[in-house]
C-alpha cells in the first residue's frame, strides 16, 4: 500500500437490533466497554478469576520486555481442570459435554463425568508412554471425542499439542512433527469422508520415516480398516487408555507455561508453528465464548469447524469447555448423507447457538433455501461467523434463512495469532451491521491506521493493527523469536504495534469492516481497491453465490478487476449476457471505477482445506501465467476445472 487510503467504496444501511428478550438478560450489558477501557488490565484479571487456580496470581502482564508477553506469570493453574474436573466437582457431572455425531450416523453422548473418565485414563496412558510435562505431542486425528480427550490429556500433563489437520499430506504432517520435536503422535486408523472409510494411519507411517525423534504412536479404531503395523512403537489406544485408571492428579502448572503450537496453513517453506501458552489464553477463549455468543448453561453450542484448525482449539475443545458447555461434535461433512444433514442436527439436538464460516454459508445459498427450509430450526437462538469477512449478502440469507429473521448474528474477526476473539459485536447489545465486525472486544485495543501508523478517520480505510498486547496473544513462533518479530512486529515498530497483513476500513459511524489481505489490494487508476468490497457487491446480486476478485496487470488502468463467480443452482450455466449484467450490477452497487474487467463463471473456486480462497492462484489465470503452487488447496483439481470451466470471458 502506499501513502494513499483504501477507497471506500460500499455502504450498508441495514442494522438489526438486539432482541429485547435476548437483550434484558444478556451476560454483558453495553457498559462492559466503559469498564474495560477504564482498566484493561483489571477487567482481564476479573475474567481470570472465573477460572480455578492452584495458585492465584498478582501480577496481571508483564510487558517489560515486548513484544513477548506475560500474563498472570506468578500463577498456576491446570488448563484440563478448569475444562474438565471443575465442573464435574461442582455437581455437573451429568450434564451432556459433546452430542457427538458420526458421518454414518452413529451417535455417542459423552457426559462431564464422563470426559473426566477418559481424559484422566488417556493421561495415564501417555504417562506410561514416558510423557512428561514439556514433551511435545502431535495429534492427526478425525473430527471424534478421542481428540478431544487427547488434547485435554496433553494439557492436563503440560504437554503442549500441535493438531495437524487430517487433511494434510505425511509431508505435512513430517514437517510440524519435525519443526517441534514431538516424540509421540496420536492418530486413528481412519475417519469417515463423504459416505467413505478415509485413511489416517498409512500418512502417519509415511511421515515417520522423514522425521525422526517419534517412540510411540497411539491408534484410535474408528472405520476398522486394516493398517500396518509397526510393533514396539505403535499402540491401540483401547489397549492402553481403556486398561488406564480412571484417577489421575492434575499438576498446575505456571501461567505461561506451553500449552499448543498450532502451525499456519498455506505458507511455504519452514513451517511457521504459533506457540500459545496456558493462562491467558483460557482466559480470553473462556471469556469470550461466555460474552460473544450469551452462552447459558441450557445452550446447545455447535462449532463446525475441525480441531485441526484455531477455531476448533479456541472454540470446540478449550473455550467451551472451560464454560461447561453442551457441545455437538460432528465428524463429516455438510452434504453428507444429503445436503440438510447440518439442518437435520441442528433440529435433532436442539442447537441454539451455531458457529460457522462464511464459504459455508455461500455454498448453502448456492445450493438454496428449500434444503434448510425443511427442517425446524427455531431453536437457533445466537449465529456467529468465522474464518474471513462476510459479505453482507451472504450475512442477511444466513441470519432470515438459518436464523428465522429473529437471530442476532456475531461476525468475529480474529487470527490463528491472537488465539480468540478480537474484534466482533456482543448480541445483547450491539445493532449488527451486515458485513461488519463492528469494534473490538471490550478489552481489546484495535486500530485502523495509514502507513505512518496513525488512526484513518470514520469513511477511511489502511492497516489494522492491535496496538496493546492481550491475553491470548501468540507467544513467540517456536524455536524462532526473530522471526516472530519480524512477521507481526516490524511494519510498526516505533509504535509497538501488532500487525498481521490484514486492511481495513472504519465507515461513517466508526464501525470496523475487514478488506482482506493487504496484499490483495488493487491500484486501479490511483485507486486503492479491496477486492472484499468487489465480491460483496457480486454476491448481492439474485444469481450469484461466491465470487473471487482479484487485481490483474492493465496496461491502461495499472491494475484491472477480475472476477471469478460461482452461481446459484437455479441461475442456469451462465452466458454474456449474465456477464454483462454483473458488471454492470458491480458499477451500480459501488461505482464505474469497481466495474470488473472480466468476469469468469467457475464451477468452483480455489479454496485451502480451511475455506480461505487462494487468490494468487486466480491472479495467476487472469494473467495467463503459469497456475503455482497447488498443494495446499482442499482439491488440487480445482484449477484444471477452473481453466477448462471459464465461460462468459468479458473485455
Amino acid at each position: 500500500m502506499s501513502d494513499e487510503k483504501l477507497s471506500n467504496l460500499l455502504h450498508e444501511e441495514r442494522t438489526f437490533e438486539p432482541p429485547a428478550a435476548l437483550a434484558a438478560s444478556a451476560n454483558v450489558t453495553a457498559d462492559v466497554y466503559d469498564r474495560a477501557a477504564a482498566d484493561p488490565q483489571e477487567f482481564w484479571a476479573e475474567a481470570a478469576r472465573r477460572l480455578d487456580w492452584g495458585t492465584p496470581f498478582t501480577e496481571v502482564l508483564d510487558w517489560s520486555n515486548p513484544p513477548f508477553a506475560k500474563w498472570f506469570a506468578d500463577g498456576k493453574l491446570n488448563v484440563a481442570h478448569n475444562c474438565v474436573d471443575r465442573h464435574v466437582e461442582a455437581g455437573h457431572g451429568d450434564r451432556v459435554a459433546f452430542h457427538f455425531v458420526g458421518e454414518p450416523g452413529d451417535t455417542r453422548t459423552i457426559t462431564y463425568a464422563d470426559l473426566k473418565d477418559e481424559v484422566c485414563q488417556a493421561a495415564n496412558a501417555l504417562t506410561e508412554l514416558g510423557v512428561k510435562s514439556g514433551d511435545r505431542v502431535a495429534i492427526y486425528m478425525p473430527m471424534i471425542p478421542e481428540t478431544i480427550v487427547a488434547m485435554l490429556a496433553c494439557a492436563r500433563l503440560g504437554a503442549p499439542h500441535t493438531v495437524v489437520f487430517g487433511g494434510f499430506s505425511s509431508d505435512a504432517l513430517a514437517s510440524r512433527v519435525t519443526d517441534c520435536g514431538a516424540e509421540v503422535v496420536i492418530t486413528s486408523d481412519g475417519g469417515y469422508r463423504r459416505g467413505a472409510p478415509s485413511a489416517l494411519k498409512p500418512a502417519v507411517d509415511e511421515a515417520l520415516q522423514k522425521a525422526d525423534g517419534v517412540r510411540s504412536v497411539l491408534v484410535v479404531r474408528r472405520t476398522g480398516e486394516e493398517v500396518a503395523w509397526t510393533e514396539g512403537r505403535d499402540v491401540w489406544w483401547h489397549d492402553v487408555v481403556g486398561s488406564a485408571s480412571t484417577e489421575h492428579k492434575a499438576e498446575m502448572f505456571d501461567a505461561e507455561h506451553p500449552l499448543y503450537v498450532m502451525y499456519t496453513s498455506g505458507t511455504t517453506g519452514k513451517p511457521k508453528g504459533i506457540l500459545h501458552t496456558s493462562a491467558g489464553y483460557l482466559t480470553q477463549v473462556a471469556y469470550t465464548f461466555w460474552a460473544t455468543f450469551d452462552h447459558k448453561e441450557d445452550d446447545v453450542f455447535w462449532c463446525t469447524a475441525d480441531v485441526g484448525w484455531v477455531t476448533g482449539h479456541s472454540y470446540a475443545a478449550y473455550g467451551p469447555t472451560a464454560a461447561g458447555a453442551t457441545q455437538v461434535l460432528y465428524e463429516g461433512t455438510p452434504d453428507s448423507p444429503h445436503k440438510g444433514r447440518w439442518w437435520e442436527i441442528i433440529a435433532e439436538y436442539g442447537v441454539t447457538i451455531f458457529y460457522t464460516a462464511p464459504t459455508a454459508i455461500r455454498t448453502f445459498m448456492k445450493w438454496g433455501r428449500e434444503i434448510p427450509d425443511e427442517h425446524d430450526l427455531s431453536s437457533l437462538r445466537v449465529l456467529g461467523s468465522v474464518g474471513e469477512s462476510i459479505n453482507p449478502e451472504a450475512y442477511t440469507w444466513y441470519r432470515e434463512v438459518i436464523g428465522g429473521d429473529r437471530t442476532p448474528i456475531v461476525d468475529t474477526w480474529w487470527q490463528t495469532e491472537t488465539g480468540a476473539h478480537m474484534i466482533t459485536p456482543l448480541p445483547g447489545v450491539t445493532a449488527g451491521k451486515p458485513g461488519s465486525a463492528m469494534v473490538a472486544f471490550p478489552g481489546i485495543a484495535a486500530e485502523v491506521v495509514d502507513d505512518q501508523g496513525e488512526p484513518v478517520g470514520n469513511g477511511e480505510g489502511g492497516f489494522l493493527v492491535i496496538t496493546k498486547p492481550w491475553p491470548a496473544m501468540l507467544r513467540t513462533i517456536w524455536g524462532d523469536d526473530d522471526r516472530y518479530v519480524d512477521t507481526y512486529w516490524s511494519r510498526f515498530k516505533s509504535q509497538g504495534y501488532y500487525f498481521a497483513g490484514d486492511g481495513a476500513k472504519k465507515d461513517e459511524d466508526g464501525h470496523i469492516w475487514l478488506l482482506g489481505r493487504v496484499d490483495d489490494v488493487m491500484n486501479v487508476s490511483g485507486h486503492r481497491l479491496s477486492t472484499t468490497e468487489i465480491e460483496s457487491a457480486l454476491v448481492s446480486h439474485p444469481k450469484v453465490a461466491e465470487a473471487a476478485v482479484v487485481g490483474a496487470s492493465d496496461p491502461t488502468t495499472g491494475q484491472a478487476p477480475c472476477a471469478f463467480v460461482i452461481l446459484r443452482e437455479n441461475a442456469g450455466d451462465g452466458g454474456d449476457d449474465i456477464v454483462e449484467e454483473l458488471r454492470k450490477h458491480v458499477a451500480k452497487e459501488i461505482g464505474a471505477i469497481a466495474k470488473p474487467r472480466q468476469v469468469m463463471i467457475v464451477p468452483e473456486l480455489p479454496k485451502t482445506r480451511s475455506g480461505k480462497i487462494m487468490r494468487r492462484l486466480l491472479r495467476d489465470v487472469a494473467e495467463n501465467r503459469e497456475v503455482g503452487d497447488v498443494t495446499t488447496l482442499a482439491d488440487s483439481s480445482i484449477m484444471d476445472m477452473i481453466s477448462k470451466g471459464m465461460t462468459g470471458t468479458k473485455e
